[in-house]
């Protein structure tokens, strides 16, 4: 049996990982992705320390220095978590059942849909949700960004190195993205933004060919890359009894404690931060957690 399981594999759950290993706990990390969203970013120039480095390239450093310390991370989906005979057991849908006082819930988010018809049947077929990932498939074709935050502006910078044409998509009359972002835009003559425009249908054969606007305007596109923002992974946590807000996010206090005695949260899919989900408050989140963590720990 562990100290305490750790539900995520994203910058919050690897940073509880760090310091809960470093107080000498007994730590199992579960997860799928290494870096969770942060490993399909682009490139990163926000965090601290890193002038410019790639999602990618940063959860790798932070996966080799967990395990240096001493995590034992296990890849894997979590299906369930529950309270027996005094302590959690979280149930993997390969590596089985695995047992621990403790438990921190760091489950991150996923990638919020349009809901337009169509959506599904294109995906993998020029419906993405992520530039980085699958902006290669599109090199030399004309594509488009739906999307008005620092994600969307983000794709639509990454896209316009290796595609023609970029059209960005933005529901409102205005970016929500950092200025920096937006001046850069600015600066790309093959990046065209098309404020107040939303997609009613995606259309095509096989694959996508043409998106219909809700202004009945079509524009002939190969790719669409979707960034409107995400919705918290919860799923696990409302099983547990879990508190959460109007919007599934896990409630915590001030120490990253939720209202279930040994169950901590950190990271995108909480309350705290303001809900500013960046890597660096996902840090500092997990931190904190962990540092809750052990403070519940020498309590046995």
């Amino acid at each position: 049996m562990s100290d305490l399981i750790i539900v995520g594999l994203g910058p919050a759950a690897m940073t509880a990982a760090l310091y809960a290993s470093r107080y000498k706990m007994r730590v199992k990390i579960i997860g799928g992705i290494p870096g969770g969203q942060v490993a399909v970013s682009g490139e990163i120039e926000n965090y601290p320390g890193f002038e410019n480095i790639s999602g990618r390239e940063l959860s790798q450093k932070m996966q080799n220095q967990i395990q240096k310390n001493g995590a034992e991370i296990v890849f894997d989906v979590v299906e369930k978590i529950e309270k027996k005979d005094g302590k959690f057991v979280a149930t993997g849908q390969i590596s089985g059942e695995h047992s621990a006082r403790l438990v921190i819930l760091a489950t991150g988010t996923k990638n919020r849909k349009l809901g337009a018809p169509g959506e599904e049947k294109f995906y993998g077929k020029g419906v993405t949700y992520c530039a980085t990932c699958d902006g290669m498939f599109y090199k030399e074709k004309k594509v488009a960004v739906v999307g008005a935050g620092n994600s969307a502006a983000e794709a639509a910078l990454y896209l316009a190195d290796i595609c023609p044409e970029v059209r960005v998509f933005v529901r409102k009359n205005a970016f929500r993205a950092d200025q920096i972002l937006v001046d850069k835009i600015a600066e790309k003559k093959n990046i065209i933004v098309e404020f107040e425009t939303e997609i009613a249908e995606f259309l095509g054969d096989e694959k996508l060919e043409k998106v219909l606007l809700k202004n009945g305007e079509i524009r002939e596109l190969a790719g669409v890359f979707v960034e409107i923002g995400a919705d918290p992974e919860t799923a696990l946590a409302e099983k547990l009894g879990v508190a959460r807000d109007s919007q599934k996010f896990v409630i915590v206090d001030a120490a990253q404690k939720t209202n279930v005695n040994g169950v901590f949260a950190a990271g995108d899919a909480t309350t705290g931060s303001q809900k500013f989900a960046q890597i660096a408050t996902a840090v500092g989140e997990g931190a904190l957690a962990a540092k809750s963590a052990f403070d519940e720990f020498q309590k046995f």
